[in-house]
């Protein structure tokens, strides 16, 4: 008998969506090199093309500001180098400011030199603090700021339009790094104020192995380009383009922004029968992110002390729910979360989180499911801190 497994790990990559699929196996009949004039090669140009205007659409972009990579970590670290010139400044950005809980990808800092780079505090719900950033500011020539949208472990909603006023007004650019917040919240680089922003296929529903790095306009200019060679992706990214990748791409952005209040609404419900749910079972689980804010409406990073992440998830696994402990950039390792250090979250508690992370597709069953197992797991938590009490 096959047993029914509950997915529940979306924000280490959604499954593919529907359309994706579709556009993925059409784009790999298509045979032509998308450099090529004949015409195979302005059909295999013309998916590239359609595809980049969709993921365009998604972040309220022009076309032409979008460069498509291999991943949100290659866009990260496209993005993040003292190259960028502007019409105004043509010298190279001299900082690199970046939050305490960014992505691993950031706070490996790019093309900047370690010296290079400052960590900006989060508050204890794991927000940037803007008083901090704007100290940090203070005296800087031409700095880089990088901010996440949203984090990855808690979704915790970063202030990033307050962010962004206050970068502007010290000369400063902001890169955004939307990867966890497209398709769940709204990421239009306008509205953000952002000058770069960074977007990943497989995270709204696309193919693995494909991401975009996106410019709010013209005047901003990457002068050291991250892979050399034919001159592809406006002379940032040589090398063919994943034609069937960033068409599958194309198609997941588009459902992914006409049915993003739609899936929104949907997963916030479920999250708050899921949270529901845990406070009644267990009334001292600690919901991370929880206490004042906007967080995704997908995302639940809960702990209970004494119950180690690596055991829990191991006990899901086994009743067939696949949860995280955060990140899944670690080689399949459970590591503690830099993320509930930075919110100054004790290192015993922090051992204990357990990621919950929903999707469009995911149904009130398979909470009740989750819920069911939690029960269990907790149940014998707490046995055995009775005897261990006795």
């Amino acid at each position: 008998m096959t047993v029914e497994r509950v997915y529940f790990d979306w924000n280490a990559t959604a499954p593919l969506r529907r359309q994706a699929r579709e556009a993925l196996e059409a784009a790999l009949a298509v045979a032509g090199n998308p450099s090529s004039v004949h015409a195979e090669g302005r059909a295999a140009r013309r998916l590239v093309e359609t595809a980049r205007e969709k993921v365009a659409a998604l972040a309220g972009a022009r076309p032409a500001n979008v460069v498509f990579t291999a991943s949100g970590t290659e866009a990260n670290m496209l993005a993040l180098t003292p190259a960028i010139e502007t019409e105004r400044e043509k010298k190279p950005r001299d900082r690199l400011l970046i939050s305490a809980i960014e992505h691993s990808s950031a706070r490996a800092g790019g093309r900047f030199t370690r010296g290079a780079i400052e960590e900006i505090a989060v508050d204890r719900d794991g927000r940037i603090d803007l008083a901090a950033l704007s100290q940090a500011l203070r005296g800087a020539s031409r700095p880089l700021v990088s901010l996440m949208l949203a984090n990855n472990e808690t979704g915790a909603v970063q202030p990033v339009a307050a962010a962004a006023a206050i970068v502007h007004a010290a000369g400063g650019l902001l890169h955004v790094d939307a990867v966890q917040a497209a398709g769940r919240i709204g990421c239009d680089i306008a509205a953000l104020g952002a000058d770069l922003l960074t977007l990943s296929a497989h995270k709204i529903g696309g193919p693995k192995g494909v991401g975009a790095l996106i410019r709010a306009r013209e005047d901003i200019h990457i002068a050291d380009a991250l892979i050399r060679g034919g001159g592809q992706e406006r002379g940032l990214r040589a090398g063919t383009e994943n034609v069937a990748g960033i068409a599958g791409f194309g198609a997941a952005a588009e459902a992914a922004r006409t049915a993003l209040a739609a899936e929104a609404a949907h997963m916030l419900s479920l999250r708050n029968l899921l949270e529901s749910g845990l406070a009644a079972i267990t009334p001292a689980a600690t919901i991370f992110g929880a206490g004042g804010g906007e967080r995704l409406p997908n995302t639940t990073l809960f702990a209970v002390e004494g119950l180690k992440a690596e055991t829990a998830i191991i006990a899901f696994d086994l009743d067939g729910i696949a949860v995280s402990s955060g990140a899944a950039c670690s080689s399949g390792k459970v590591q503690p979360s830099h993320v509930l250090a930075a919110m100054g979250v004790s290192p015993a508690l922090a051992r204990c989180g357990v990621r919950v992370s929903l999707g469009w597709s995911s149904q009130a069953a398979e909470v009740e499911l989750f819920l069911g197992a939690w029960r269990k797991l907790s149940g014998a938590l707490s046995k055995e801190q009775r005897g261990i009490a006795a």
